[in-house]
């Protein structure tokens, strides 16, 4: 199959390249030449142009800097933050150190026993039947 054949003709090729390489979106290069942004896509891996960063990574990668917490400009992180990056499993024991409050706050972290959210010398302390 020819350029002709397909669409692809030697002008359209070249309008191609420039769109490209001023970095206009697969989408909108798709609309000035009248395809689809899988057929702009496509042509361009085969073309061998530069590749591009997905637009998904960067948004993710922009909410990310986004999370980041300045302490200078902003205080000390509210505890809900901090408790989102605690290092917990199920399979790790969950007994508390520090106040809940505090940066410093964290768990055992030591094997658990066999049913029970904490390790042996914890589920020692928190299940005391001295009735």
């Amino acid at each position: 199959m020819t350029n002709a054949q397909n669409g692809w003709t030697e002008e359209r090729l070249a309008i191609l390249k420039e769109l490209w390489d001023q970095k206009l979106s697969i989408s909108k290069i798709g609309v000035k030449l009248g395809v689809s942004r899988n057929a702009i896509a496509g042509k361009a891996h085969r073309l061998g142009l530069e590749k591009r960063q997905s637009p998904i990574k960067l948004s993710l990668k922009s909410k990310s800097k986004k999370n980041e917490w300045d302490e200078t400009k902003r205080g000390p992180k509210p505890l809900r933050l901090i408790l989102r990056n605690l290092d917990w499993s199920r399979n790790k024991c969950l007994w508390p150190f520090e106040d809940p409050k505090s940066v410093d706050f964290h768990f055992c972290g030591d094997e658990v026993y066999a049913g029970k959210p904490y390790c042996l010398k914890h589920c020692s302390l928190a299940y005391n039947n001295k009735d």
